[in-house]
């Protein structure tokens, strides 16, 4: 359900705690420790406690305005969930790439038909139709090449063979250059594909960037960024070209294939469709394991490009502290490692390739002389004409064109599926943390406290309750809606000052923003810019320092006017005068409000 605050508001933290941590409570000069907590506890209970829970209740009407601040007189570990960080099988060790596949159609399924949208699923049912179409074409264009041999040959009439020579020049124009990728009917199809396959990109990308800003703060945390983004980057890259392939390449070859094995059946003999079916049943065999095989290259190689890329934006995002260190020759010799690394299996990928073409060659030159020299022996014998030796030619050399296209196509939708692994791995990630038995790191704890109210985390046990609602019962946007925070680390868009301040409050007018600036004493710094408002901030904030970027992210949380404030070290990067001024100033603001302050002076 949603949340929402009652105008008396009060704040309930049920903690466990393990270690000694301090709390000061407004209005108390006291220093209660869990020792202090424990004894009384004793007391009260006449039992030894060794885990307790301290439940700090908070009170606030509407007129009152209180201050939870919490030291860091003693460190504590509880807060933080262990990060476990699982070894990767090798990419020899992973299964094929069509393990799953019925998991990966049904996930593209529902953007290839576009429910509630008939003008889409008018042109996908067209594209349908001028593929069987082409279907009809091809096998028509070698009907009337024979025609027209037979016709030459018999001395016809000239009426005749112009109006044969008018139908093969017909069909060939809709036809194409003979591989089905030149002519009328798929450059139609083509075009007429391009907003269905727009949509199918869109829908999914905007799925994904969904489904990642709803992920658990510990999975970015443990996530490199330069990772996801190729990973991102290559699945959708994929999608993009995936259905292409199935639909206009891979499924009108097997039906060409079909047909033709059924048409030399019927016209020519037993022997010309057993040829055919020999070729083509050898074709394919090699060309599926082959392309098995060399998909634990293709994984190599897609790994190895994940950590050259996320090597290299690590670095450039790192740019200060690689000129602290002047550590530009470790950086540079890192990245040459990785790219190394990636050259390696680029070329076993390449070479299996080679090779892979070298075997179909050899079964298509095979099928194809073994065809002819029988079609060849049967025209010398008088069984058949010189046309239907043209017919077979024409015939079986158009089915081989799209058919050595055919283990491009098998081998770049075998990559597309390995390309898609770690994009789908995204969309599976679980959007709830759920509890560790372990904790992490050593911590005072202070800033977790925040992201557990801001629900990044969930309690391990205990609950927190604001308003007596239960906050991990409560959906987070309307949770969030009603706190505003100035985080530690503070990070900033690459845009301008004025939309990085509005971020809170999109809606917001100019005069509120400059107010809301003028609040965190940054408004003056502001118009000493070039561009004032507009002025660009680079990417994380970088052209700022470190205190403008605070002051920026005071005011934007002073513009959300949130009815809670977190501020985690909101004042650690200011100098005293500028600190005693937005002290002043959050001194008015907080009045009325909950405000939880993390500080270590």
């Amino acid at each position: 359900h949603s949340f929402s605050l009652s105008p008396s508001l009060s704040l309930s933290v049920y903690l466990s705690l393990t270690h000694t941590h301090t709390v000061l409570l407004p209005g108390q000069s006291e220093m209660l420790t869990t020792a202090t907590l424990n004894s009384k506890l004793k007391t009260q209970h006449k039992r030894v406690c060794v885990c307790v829970c301290v439940c700090v209740c908070v009170c606030i009407n509407k007129k009152t305005n209180q201050n939870i601040v919490l030291s860091s007189a003693h460190s504590s570990s509880y807060f933080h969930p262990q990060i476990q960080r699982s070894s990767s099988p090798s990419p020899a060790s992973l299964p094929s790439a069509w393990q799953g596949f019925g998991r990966k159609v049904r996930l593209l399924l529902p953007y290839v038909w576009p429910k509630g949208t008939t003008a889409l699923q008018g042109l996908v049912l067209l594209c349908v139709g001028l593929l069987a179409a082409e279907r009809l074409v091809n096998v028509l264009v070698p009907v009337y090449s024979k025609n027209i041999v037979n016709e030459l040959s018999a001395g016809g009439g000239w009426t005749s063979l112009i109006a044969t020579v008018c139908i093969y020049t017909l069909l060939k124009f809709l036809q194409g250059g003979g591989a089905g990728t030149s002519g009328f009917i798929s450059n139609l199809r083509q075009f007429l594909w391009i907003k269905v396959q727009q949509f199918t990109s869109r829908g999914i990308q905007v799925r994904l960037f969904s489904h990642l800003h709803g992920l658990s703060l510990r999975w970015h945390l443990e996530r490199r960024t330069g990772d996801v983004l190729r990973s991102v980057d290559r699945g959708t890259s994929s999608i993009n070209n995936l259905l292409s392939y199935i639909l206009f390449s891979i499924l009108p070859t097997i039906c060409d294939i079909i047909i033709a094995i059924i048409y030399f059946i019927s016209y020519f003999s037993v022997w010309f469709g057993l040829i055919v079916f020999t070729c083509m049943v050898l074709y394919l065999t090699c060309t599926v394991l082959i392309t098995e095989w060399r998909t634990k290259y293709r994984r190599e190689m897609n790994n190895q490009d994940n950590n050259a890329k996320s090597r290299a934006v690590d670095s450039l995002l790192n740019f200060e502290t690689v000129k602290y260190y002047n550590a530009e020759d470790y950086e540079v010799s890192c990245f040459e490692e990785a790219i190394l690394k990636y050259q390696q299996c680029e070329w076993k990928s390449s070479a299996s390739l080679a090779l892979l073409n070298q075997t179909q060659n050899i079964i298509i030159g095979s099928g194809l002389l073994a065809g002819s020299l029988l079609c060849a022996y049967l025209v010398s014998e008088g069984q058949f004409q010189v046309g239907d030796y043209v017919l077979f030619g024409t015939y079986i050399i158009q089915l081989y064109t799209p058919l050595n296209w055919f283990g491009t196509y098998y081998r770049l939708i075998q990559s597309a599926f390995v390309d898609m692994e770690n994009m789908l791995a995204l969309l599976t990630e679980q959007k709830e943390v759920s509890p560790k038995k372990s904790v992490g790191p050593s911590g005072s704890g202070k800033s977790s406290i925040l992201r557990l109210l801001f629900r990044f985390y969930d309690p391990q046990s205990g609950c927190i309750r604001i308003d007596g609602q239960d906050i991990s019962k409560v959906h987070q946007s309307s949770l969030r809606s009603y706190i505003g925070v100035v985080p530690q680390d503070t990070v900033l868009f690459n845009n301008t000052i004025g939309n990085n301040i509005r971020y809170s409050r999109v809606t917001a007018t100019n005069q509120e923003v400059e107010g809301a600036a003028m609040a965190a004493d940054i408004h003056n710094r502001i118009m000493e810019l070039p561009q004032g408002y507009d002025t660009e901030v680079g990417e994380r904030g970088l052209k700022l320092s470190g205190g403008e970027k605070q002051r920026v992210a005071i005011a934007r949380t002073i513009l959300k006017e949130p009815r809670i404030i977190l501020l985690d070290e909101a004042t650690s990067s200011l100098d005293t005068q500028t600190e005693r001024n937005i002290q002043a100033s959050l001194a008015k603001i907080c009045t009325n409000r909950t405000t939880i302050v993390v500080a270590h002076r």
